[in-house]
């Protein structure tokens, strides 16, 4: 085969270090501006982005030239280091070391899309925390406890 084809796309969730409520209005939508600017940067789309003050959601079609793991070690350095550039005040911000992400089909990427965009309507029916077991469940990860709270 003389090209690559591929459709790789990804439900990222990043939490803030401790699940801080570091993403204030202030810096949300210029945050999440500056996540989309960097998968743009490295050859992917970002089909949504949203979240809540301490955790975000992304959804990407990704390019064939970064893994999974690349693209979320770019995104969360990069965004950070953008943070504390940006406000100087902010030198605190910082996300957690891990993250979830989860492979998403070309025909269910509408419905993750709307379940990004309406962050604010799931979590005040559940917490993060219950919102990502249950992300962890359905994809049949199992996490010792211990360690995915720390």
């Amino acid at each position: 085969m003389g090209h690559t084809a591929t459709n790789v796309i990804v439900h990222f969730i990043f939490s803030t270090h401790h699940r801080a409520p570091q993403i204030t209005p202030e810096i949300e939508g210029d945050l999440h501006g500056y996540i989309g600017g960097i998968i743009r940067e490295l050859g992917g789309v970002a089909l949504c982005i949203n979240g809540m003050p301490d955790h975000v959601h992304l959804l990407v079609r990704m390019s064939s030239t970064h893994s999974v793991a690349d693209l979320a070690r770019l995104i969360k350095t990069n965004s950070s280091r953008w943070v504390h550039e940006r406000w100087p005040q902010r030198r605190s911000f910082r996300w957690q070391t891990g993250y979830g992400a989860f492979s998403v089909s070309e025909s269910g990427q509408n419905a993750v899309r709307d379940y990004i965009l309406h962050q604010q309507q799931h979590h005040a029916k559940r917490s993060f925390r219950e919102e990502f077991s249950a992300f962890l469940q359905k994809n049949h990860i199992a996490i010792d406890g211990e360690y995915l709270w720390t």
